[in-house]
């Protein structure tokens, strides 16, 4: 175990660029903050190569599990470190998952297609978690998964389900391939509502963006495009919340 108190430090300097997507490609490594994320990725298997925590949490279990690669940190670097407001002190320099082949697609799977909003991505993610959904696919265009508002709203469910990153186009066309039906969601009475359609085993259901939903490329290329009927005056529904409605209401239980 180390100490570190200033944050003109090297490495604690490194350590703060892992919040950038170009940084964390070229270390192949990302920041995790708190402690249920840290306990996740330590419960889950994940590559923990460095833990960082202030002094009044270095007796903490994790700190001492990882004694050896931890680093004792002032609280100046904690807040430098932190994407909140009242840092909890701990923090987790994990590996990236290197597995981005995907597996055999079966079951249901989520897919999101330029979806901008951390808050957004990380809820859909921990929402698919719950509900039993084999994984999620984003767009390349959709908000990465290691910035670290989506890593706190995911709250640990992205080490509970794969999640995968890949051109749109490729995605549709290798669900396809597999078998999966694939549905589109359109704020759009045209399309079909989706408490009509008989429920299925595997479908991958693609959501779109905050303002714009789906492009009419994308709504080319489903088998079907569902809807949620809404009964009241709101124009739409958040994409998050209709991420939610759609997973339930298609799966099979």
């Amino acid at each position: 175990m180390k100490y570190i108190e200033s944050k003109k430090n090297e490495e604690i300097k490194q350590i703060n660029k892992l919040n950038k997507t170009k940084e964390i490609k070229k270390t192949g490594t990302y920041l995790i903050e708190g402690f249920h994320l840290v306990r996740e990725a330590d419960q889950n298997g994940q590559d923990i190569v460095t833990i960082l925590a202030t002094e009044k949490n270095q007796e903490d279990r994790l700190v001492k599990k990882y004694y050896d690669d931890a680093i004792i940190i002032s609280e100046d670097i904690a807040s430098m470190l932190s994407d909140t407001k009242t840092p909890q002190g701990i923090f987790a320099v994990i590996k990236l998952n290197e597995d981005q082949e995907l597996p055999e697609l079966k079951g249901q799977w989520v897919i999101l297609a330029n979806v901008q909003d951390p808050g957004n991505v990380g809820t859909i993610v921990r929402t698919a978690d719950a509900a039993g959904y084999a994984g999620v696919i984003t767009s390349l265009d959709t908000a990465d998964i290691y910035q670290p508002k989506v890593q706190r709203s995911m709250q640990g469910s992205q080490f509970h389900l794969p999640i995968y990153r890949m051109d749109l186009q490729k995605a549709i066309s290798d669900a396809k391939d597999a078998g999966l039906t694939v549905y589109g969601s359109e704020v759009n009475d045209q399309a079909v509502p989706y408490n009509t359609l008989d429920k299925i085993d595997n479908y991958a259901l693609i959501m779109g963006n905050e303002a714009h939903g789906l492009d009419e490329n994308t709504l080319q290329m489903t088998d079907q495009n569902i809807y949620i009927p809404l009964l009241g005056k709101a124009e739409s529904l958040n994409v998050a919340v209709a991420a939610g409605v759609l997973m339930y209401g298609l799966k099979k239980f």
